[in-house]
């Protein structure tokens, strides 16, 4: 396809009703446009609306948008079967997208067919709005409103930024920037992954960064040249960690393709960045698809390996008056200080609040699956800054970390490492924003300056903090896992959430953290209570019905492979500890129903504290399964 001749976005400068009618004439082969609204579970819409009804009235769809049935989509407690009005309102100062379907090419132009997505609102009942984009618009208002209003109450600081201003009055208004690591797994369809050889490769470090070959390099690049077209700025796209090589069929085609692989791009504005992240998941997809590979961007699609994370970044700067961009969080004297006390404020805000900004994080089964040691994913809530001011340090093991360089003063900014693919962008970065500004609000209001600061960030565990908790420990140079032992990490960190209802039950532990998120009436009662519905739904629907079945199938291909006439008494004793996990697991007696079934009659019962916790003694109990039936084959001849 030329590229050249295709339309891929349309910034907001070009929304006048007039332009707008004239880019689509211009371009006929765009036939449909679709409003994309987002839902409390971070699902978009798209509906097929034929382009000629929008150029009818394009005044008219600017003002009403459209309706939809908000009963089927998630927003419980808000939107229900006999109150489901939800109008789509179109963001007019979002970037839209043409997203173009390859398979279905216009006949006049030559070119695929594509559908205008215009980045939408949620109005419920015609009054209220509601969903994942109006969360995060208000965060972002509430934020910038609430900084700009601290700045001028504590003008102290003005004097420990990068570039020192005589009065906040000179800031004419902030700019937050922030992007995402989209990693991916590429395989063959109905290949089925070779753990053995998936974690020794893991372990090997054979294919970090490693040359792409085959088809995999050609849907990569497509990939990276779709998305500059889109504006990406695509800085880099490498394999990552998880994969094994491909092999060369006697056609001369690659098969058992099984590949994991990133995506980098500039960083954008907050909103827009959650936006992107969405249409590049659908491109990535869709040029994988054509060349015959899926893609999934589940957090731990295969177990024993590393998981799909999406490291989001997360920067604040200041638009002066007189044109100038200067980074808030970067320290007057960045050879001596880590950072200034905005920095040290919204770094430690994201490390106090963490437990109730966590439930909207790690928010499903498949994002805490991949939150374990050994795989490059943080468990602990520990941030690291470098080993010195000098010497910068990309620590993996922790939850937050400092990117800075002392010759780019804009550069300065965080790394949360928890994200997946798979979570809510809009929702994860409303959560980070509201956290970041109580820090900074505490630090401020104590006038607190650099060397105070960094002590308190690097206190030990039980020393008093002006605003961080006495009993933990919030910095680590250190490889954690190497550095501490479970316990350990438990008592300085902080014990992690195992499942999703032990997730949800920390924004009803954490009330003095919780009352963080209801600044503003952002996170109001109803929409935590609608969040919370949402993912207990979720998670319940998900582990009765998949996890369970799946439990149960990957029990029922443990099977019995011995001869006994030829077997050794290792098989048999092999066999029997096997035997006897499968039936824990799996098989119902009278007097003593299966661990599955308990699993089922608990969550049918809503007694969902025992159902998480049996959840845990069923990943447990299958983990062991595994490995016994492992080591049970490798011994048959």
């Amino acid at each position: 396809m030329d590229l050249n001749r295709m339309l891929f976005t349309i910034g907001a400068e070009e929304h006048a009703p007039e332009r707008i009618g004239a880019l689509l004439r211009e371009h006929p082969e765009i036939r449909f446009v679709s409003l994309v609204g987002v839902d409390m579970g971070g699902h978009d819409s798209d509906e097929k609306i034929p382009v000629e009804f929008f150029l009818d009235d394009i005044e008219g769809f600017y003002r009403h948008g459209m309706q939809t049935d908000g009963s089927s989509v998630v927003l419980p407690g808000i939107a229900a079967l006999n109150n489901a009005r939800v109008d789509m309102l179109p963001d007019l100062d979002a970037e839209w997208f043409v997203d173009h379907n390859y398979d279905h090419i216009d006949e006049k132009s030559g070119l695929p067919v594509g559908t205008l997505r215009i980045p939408a609102f949620l109005l419920h009942n015609e009054s209220r709005e509601v969903g994942s984009r109006t969360v995060l618009r208000r965060s972002l208002e509430f934020f910038e409103r609430e900084l700009l209003a601290l700045l001028k109450a504590h003008p102290y600081i003005c004097g420990h930024l990068h570039e020192a201003i005589a009065s906040p009055d000179e800031i004419a208004g902030l700019e937050l920037t922030a992007a995402t690591e989209l990693e991916f797994w590429v395989k063959t369809p109905d290949d089925k992954a070779d753990i053995d050889q998936l974690s020794t490769s893991m372990v090997l470090k054979e294919q970090y960064w490693k040359r792409t070959v085959g088809p995999v390099r050609t849907a990569l690049e497509k990939s990276i040249l779709l998305l500059n077209a889109y504006g990406y700025a695509v800085e880099m796209g490498h394999k990552e960690t998880g994969g094994v090589k491909a092999r060369l069929s006697h056609s001369g085609q690659f098969d058992h393709v099984m590949e994991q692989l990133e995506l980098d791009w500039r960083y954008r504005g907050v909103m827009q960045t959650a936006d992107r992240e969405n249409q590049a998941k659908y491109v990535v997809k869709d040029t994988f698809r054509r060349h015959g590979l899926d893609v999934t961007f589940m957090a731990k699609p295969i177990e024993a390996t590393a998981g799909n994370g999406e490291h989001t970044h997360i920067g604040v700067n200041a638009r002066l008056k007189d044109g100038r961009l200067i980074n808030l969080f970067t320290a007057a004297r960045p050879e001596r200080d880590f950072m200034n006390p905005l920095g040290y404020g919204a770094l430690m805000g994201i490390l106090k609040n963490y437990e109730v900004a966590e439930p909207f994080i790690a928010s499903s089964i498949d994002a805490l699956n991949r939150l374990k040691p050994g795989f490059e994913a943080p468990v602990c809530t520990v941030a690291s800054l470098g080993h010195s001011v000098e010497v910068a340090s990309r620590n993996r093991t922790v939850l937050l970390g400092l990117v800075r360089d002392s010759q780019a003063p804009l550069l300065t900014h965080f790394e949360l490492r928890s994200p997946t693919p798979k979570n809510n962008t809009y929702l994860i970065l409303s959560v980070i924003l509201l956290s970041m500004l109580d820090g900074m609000r505490a630090v401020l209001e104590a006038e607190k300056e650099e060397d105070e600061l960094l002590a308190a960030l690097s206190k030990a565990y039980g020393e008093e903090c002006f605003y961080l908790e006495k009993d933990r420990i919030y910095r680590s140079e250190e490889d954690i896992y190497e550095a501490y032992g479970e316990e350990e990490r438990e008592r300085f960190f902080g014990k992690a959430p195992a499942t999703v209802w032990e997730s949800l039950c920390q924004l009803d532990r954490f009330p003095e953290k919780l009352a963080v998120l209801r600044q503003g009436d952002i996170f109001d009662e109803a929409t935590l209570d609608s969040y919370r519905r949402a993912m207990l739904e979720q998670w319940a629907m998900e582990l009765r019905n998949r996890v369970v079945p799946d439990t149960m199938n990957s029990i029922r291909d443990c099977k019995k492979l011995h001869d006994e006439q030829e077997c050794s008494d290792f098989d048999r004793i092999a066999w029997n500890k096997v035997q006897e996990l499968r039936l824990a697991l799996g098989r119902d007696k009278i007097e003593m129903p299966s661990l599955l079934h308990r699993i089922r009659e608990q969550l049918d019962q809503k007694n969902y504290e025992a159902a998480s916790a049996l959840q845990l003694e069923m990943a447990a109990l299958s983990e062991r399964l595994l490995e016994s039936y492992h080591t049970y084959k490798k011994n048959l001849l």
